[in-house]
């Protein structure tokens, strides 16, 4: 590639780039999520538009996994725990027990109505068994859901992709031979080995993360995304889930309290909003319009199998256990979004050589672009005719900490003892050199915020922020007024250190 060839790429992909970033504008206003514009793109400069072949689909698998896995991170560390705390456990049951019903539902309906084999309609129902978190994401967030719900479905989008890989991965082999007890001990053994990596990477990365003062603010969301890709391969090199370890440990790494959060939530989103661009690019370059033709029959058939019977068969057995009131449960069945997830997935088989695979791939492509596009927009409206828009829903603050060596700052600490002239000055009178404050005083036993007219008291405890510069500056006009009081430069007292 010559240099005037890479600037015409960057060129071009700086474009795209632009203008996917300027439609999901008018895509967000109207509840739509962003992937089917930038599905169109890709299948406008394909071969069938503006000519640009790609039909790797080895690259576009290993493109896919790692786009999918920044996807997770991103929503591990904006997913706050207390939204999902109290519905772990149908949200878990939701991704296990609802992806195998809702798998081997689509995959009846596939081999009775489709007349598939066995095997490409089970790998049918179990690439489209999981939502997509990227849509339900971008979606969701911006209906004012109450939050059981909401956390309900984040949870379930973020945990629910390992299972269906694994199943995929399952039924991608050929000739299938499958042990039923193998097969549930090997994906238990995924499962369980990658939540466990994930609560791991996360807790000794946030207990690291809140004690190492990094020297400068920008290497925390780096370090945070980092940590979270680390415990995918870790998982992926233990044959575990990479998919789960990673959105668990960035859920861990989020609500640890750690540094500079809104910044990492920040670059937690634009690195997923541009894994997704160039993820949702790539699979419409994989597709050929011209070959979609003879499958869009046969995917609006598969989908509505899976939107009216196999999505609300696994709802109602999944959640058969837990008191969650029926409309609830009908939104979440109307609300199982499918995007990326099922599209990556569809290309597992086509690179594990299974005869007629390539047909799932169009099918999928064609059902999500349609289902989406009826879903979607929908969501606000079911929301409202189940009576479940909550009018008290508000976007959440962000508060974020940073350690004082980050802000070359330092926490002082003293006490006023008798016979100390500080007694009875107002913190106002103190005038202590700026941005020097007195944070907080504790007087007999009690905490509080001192007002510039409080007077400080034999006994007190004063924490005093500063910074690194005018510590000394500080720490001489607290000496000067406790021995000659608030008039200790009129006696020529500054404070000096004797």
């Amino acid at each position: 590639m010559t240099l005037q060839h890479l600037y015409l790429v960057l060129l071009a992909g700086g474009l795209v780039l632009l203008a996917s970033i300027v439609a999901t504008r008018a895509a967000s206003r109207i509840g739509l999520p962003s992937l089917l514009l930038f599905l169109a793109v890709g299948v406008i400069v394909g071969e069938d538009g503006l000519g640009l072949q790609f039909d790797d689909y080895l690259l576009a698998d290993h493109l896919g996994t790692v786009a999918l896995a920044i996807i997770l991170i991103e929503g591990g560390l904006t997913t706050h725990f207390a939204d999902v705390r109290k519905v772990l456990a149908p949200a878990g049951m939701l991704a296990t027990l609802g992806v195998a019903v809702s798998m081997v539902v689509t995959a009846a309906g596939a081999h009775l109505l489709l007349d598939m084999d066995w095997q490409l309609a089970l790998l049918l129902g179990a690439v489209v068994s999981s939502t997509d978190a990227a849509a339900v994401f971008s979606v969701l967030r911006i209906v004012p859901l109450p939050r059981r719900v909401a956390g309900l479905l984040e949870a379930e989008s973020g945990f629910n992709d390992a299972p269906a890989v694994i199943l995929v991965l399952l039924f991608s082999v050929t000739p299938l031979e499958l042990s039923p007890v193998h097969t549930v001990i090997e994906v238990g053994y995924e499962l369980v080995a990658g939540a466990l990596i994930g609560v791991i990477v996360g807790v000794v990365g946030a207990f690291g993360m809140r004690r190492i003062a990094l020297p400068a603010s920008g290497l925390y969301p780096l370090a945070a995304f980092g940590l979270g890709m680390v415990a995918f391969a870790a998982a992926g090199a233990a044959h575990a889930s990479g998919f789960l370890a990673a959105y668990v440990s960035a859920l861990v790494l989020a609500n640890s309290g750690l540094p500079h959060r809104s910044a990492t939530r920040s670059f937690a989103e634009g690195l997923a909003w541009l894994a997704q661009i160039g993820l949702f690019v790539l699979l419409g370059l994989l597709v050929d319009p011209s070959d979609l033709g003879a499958e869009v029959l046969p995917a609006i058939a598969i989908g509505l199998v899976l939107l009216l019977i196999a999505r609300p068969m696994s709802v109602a057995v999944s959640l058969a256990g837990f008191r969650i009131p029926w409309r609830e449960q009908l939104f979440v069945s109307w609300a199982g979004l499918r995007g990326a997830v099922p599209i990556v997935l569809a290309t597992f088989p086509i690179v594990g050589g299974v005869p007629d695979s390539l047909r799932v791939l169009n099918i999928v492509f064609i059902l999500v672009v349609v289902f989406t596009l009826v879903q979607g927009p929908s969501l606000g409206l079911v929301a409202r005719r189940l009576g479940l828009v909550s009018k008290e829903a508000t976007r959440e603050i962000q508060v974020e900490s940073a350690p004082l060596d980050v802000l070359e700052a330092e926490l002082l600490t003293m006490t006023v003892h008798a016979p100390s002239r500080l007694h009875n000055v107002s913190v106002r009178e103190l005038r202590l050199p700026d941005p020097s404050v007195i944070t907080l005083i504790i007087r007999n036993g009690n905490t509080f915020v001192p007002q510039p007219d409080t007077r400080i008291a034999i006994g007190d405890e004063l924490l005093i922020v500063t910074t690194s510069k005018t510590r000394e500056a500080t720490e001489r006009r607290l000496r000067a007024v406790s021995r000659r009081g608030k008039l200790a430069h009129w006696f020529n007292e500054y404070g000096e250190a004797g």
